[in-house]
């Protein structure tokens, strides 16, 4: 957009003469061997199950491959547990027991539910597009208010339940460019944090469907004319100021129809085009009669009033360098802590995307509620 859990599993032997150790006391028959780690293998997934929930729920899953070893029966491998082995005891009922017996090198597939990856990746927003949000554009599907009053920028919103603390919002943009940056963005930032993606990007459609579906709200960036154009052109549809408001909205309308699923736009530059009052009065119009949001970059903060919008404090990547991202992102948190909410922004950056992801995974330790940019808008 904008400018640019303590483990309680006994640790394993750590030195080679105490991993020989360790391996030599391991059971020597096969079939006792093998009873253990289907017992082990069942009861990880059953006690992954009992706490997270079922994988049908939407959480995600690991799928592993299983197989009895070649010459290993599954019959014979029940017959050989002494009645008393716990093992024995922990073993699938007779019936899927039978289902085994007699299959020779016998193989299937465990399915496991996972946390996600610790940041809390786990429910998936709706799939765009939600019926009747959406209508006929110059590019692909356009976003409308639906007959029953629904709005894009609610449907489409992070849902978000205030528990009073205050509110730390960060969007990232650029996305949608470079597959590996935006991949990144999406799998390794919590769902909290707001991305923005780029509208001339190839397959942005999918990209898209990838954030949402990791919980992601989005962005669609709108180029704006900057103050230095045409030496920085930010494309063939990019908002100009001196264009007649007509001609705002047939382009704003061809970008916004380039895909579905954001909630609201932002800006990309602009320095220029925010200062026309023709040109964001026929800008503001178009999104409200839409029902889309508008966040900006800072630089258009009391201008496209009337509709659910928020403007970025700070820029927390303006220098690309660990340490001032990091001092950036703490003058968010004490920005929130003054004023309740506070919204900031940065680029994917490699290294924005490495210091986000760690300070974002203690800020809720620090008293902050980490909350999507729609949660911090004005005229919601």
């Amino acid at each position: 957009m904008f400018s640019k859990k303590l483990s309680t599993h006994p640790a394993l032997p750590a030195s080679e003469s105490e991993r020989e150790g360790f391996l030599a006391n391991l059971p020597t028959n096969r079939y006792t061997a093998l009873a253990g780690a289907v017992v082990l293998l069942v009861a990880a997934g059953a006690g992954l199950v009992a706490v997270m929930g079922n994988p049908r729920d939407g959480d995600p899953v690991v799928r592993t491959p299983i197989a009895f070893p070649k010459g290993v029966n599954a019959a014979d491998w029940r017959a050989s547990l002494s009645p008393d082995d716990p093992a024995a005891s922990s073993l699938p009922p007779d019936a899927a027991m039978a289902d085994m017996a007699g299959q020779d090198g016998m193989s299937g597939e465990a399915v496991i539910l996972m946390p996600g990856d610790g940041q809390g990746h786990a429910q998936p927003l709706p799939q765009a597009p939600i019926a009747g949000l959406t209508s006929p554009g110059p590019g692909g599907l356009l976003p409308i208010i639906a007959p029953d009053g629904r709005t894009p920028w609610k449907a489409y919103a992070r849902p978000f339940a205030d528990n009073g603390r205050p509110k730390v919002a960060l969007v990232i943009g650029g996305l949608g460019l470079n597959a590996k940056s935006t991949r990144d963005a999406i799998e390794r930032l919590p769902p909290e944090i707001t991305l923005s993606f780029v509208p001339y990007a190839d397959g942005l459609q999918g990209w898209i469907d990838l954030a949402r579906a990791n919980g992601h709200e989005v962005l669609l960036e709108i180029p704006m004319e900057p103050l230095d154009f045409p030496e920085n052109d930010p494309g063939p549809y990019t908002l100009m100021a001196s264009d007649p408001p007509t001609q705002t909205v047939q382009r704003l309308e061809w970008l916004m129809s380039r895909a579905t699923g954001y909630f609201g736009v932002t800006n990309y530059l602009g320095g220029r085009f925010v200062q026309s009052d023709k040109g964001m009065t026929a800008f503001a119009q178009a999104l409200r009669q839409r029902g889309v949001a508008f966040i900006d970059d800072g630089s258009a903060a009391k201008r496209a009033q009337g509709i659910p919008r928020a403007s970025a404090g700070q820029i927390v990547d303006e220098q690309l360098d660990s340490d001032a991202i990091d001092r950036q992102l703490l003058t968010l948190e004490a920005s929130a802590l003054q004023n309740g909410a506070a919204l900031g922004s940065g680029f994917a950056y490699p290294l924005t995307i490495a210091q986000v992801q760690k300070w974002a995974a203690s800020v809720g330790q620090r008293g902050y509620a980490l909350a999507p940019a729609s949660a911090v808008m004005t005229g919601r």
